[in-house]
């Protein structure tokens, strides 16, 4: 099977959440419309204490990728110049540096150009806008430039009573709505949604490769759920976001192809949401302002982003 079109369940799903057209046919960036000025003055009365807590990995040569995405490479960290007087003996010395790296190689948004299916990407345009020398034409990462709103932990391993979820396991939409109900509180239009399975504790005790495969992670049908609470964008703590090996035998990527070229919605992966999740019981409250800005590389069809909640 080389194409999600041809699973009946894939076709009948995507119908359900496309949202093509629903900001117009010029649209680039999706359920981030979502973010009002409503939404973001609300985020940002929430704020209670100031305490802030980083989502990151660190940027590093020892870093998630195993060499499963071919080209995904970690960060390769280069000093080009070390205490260089340029501008003549005495002066100033200046140290700067270089790197190369994937742009999903670790926490990251993938742009709704990242994946396409039948020939596709968000919003009808063909997926051949997409080229070696320009890179996404319409719907790349530079496009949105103002990923802030209220952010929301689902603790889906807590409200498992587990601290990680165990490999394959498929996050349904009733997992989800327990989650919601660990947290007391409910996913509202405009809402970025911080899946936590727990998975990322494998790669955090030095084990990269079982945090890689299998993995937990969502499942095909919870698109539907978050296009019915019109959530604004989603990340998790896993490599593969979607659970994998896929739930449908021979249906790789799904939920990749629903959210971002159906739907219109960012996913995030690798974000450590063990600090979130201890401090959001400590504060008895699981919402808080997110702050998720993307590096605006032109044309890129995803970006390393460095977020940060605040409670």
């Amino acid at each position: 099977m080389s194409l999600p079109t041809l699973h009946p369940e894939f076709r009948d799903i995507a119908k359900r959440v496309n949202n093509w057209g629903r900001w117009g046919a010029d649209d680039e960036i999706g359920t981030l419309n979502l973010i009002t000025d409503e939404v973001v003055r609300e985020a940002a009365a929430s704020v209670r204490t100031g305490r802030r807590v980083p989502l990151a990995l660190p940027l590093q040569q020892d870093g998630v990728q195993t060499g499963l995405m071919p080209g995904r490479v970690n960060p390769l960290h280069t000093m080009v110049q070390i205490n260089q007087e340029i501008f003549g003996p005495g002066t100033v010395a200046c140290s700067d540096d270089a790197v190369t790296m994937g742009l999903q190689a670790a926490t990251h948004w993938d742009a709704l150009t990242h994946v396409s299916h039948s020939g596709m990407i968000y919003n009808g345009r063909p997926a051949a806008g997409i080229t070696a020398h320009a890179g996404a034409e319409f719907s790349g990462i530079d496009k949105p430039r103002h990923i802030v709103s209220r952010g929301i932990l689902l603790d889906v391993a807590r409200a498992h009573g587990t601290e990680r979820l165990d490999g394959g396991h498929a996050v349904t939409p009733e997992d989800l709505e327990a989650a919601e109900d660990l947290a007391g509180t409910r996913v509202r239009s405009g809402d970025i949604v911080l899946v936590r399975t727990g998975q990322i504790q494998l790669y955090l005790a030095g084990d990269k490769h079982a945090y890689a495969h299998p993995s937990p992670g969502l499942s095909v049908r919870t698109p539907e759920w978050f296009h019915a609470r019109d959530v604004a964008a989603v990340a998790n703590d896993t490599l593969t976001f979607e659970v994998f090996p896929p739930e449908i035998e021979d249906l790789w990527l799904p939920v990749h192809a629903l959210d971002l070229v159906e739907m219109g919605m960012l996913q995030g992966q690798n974000w450590n949401l063990e600090e979130l999740s201890t401090a959001c019981g400590e504060e008895a409250r699981h919402t808080f302002l997110l702050s998720a800005m993307p590096e605006p590389f032109v044309g890129a069809t995803g970006t390393p982003v460095a977020p940060v909640a605040i409670l």
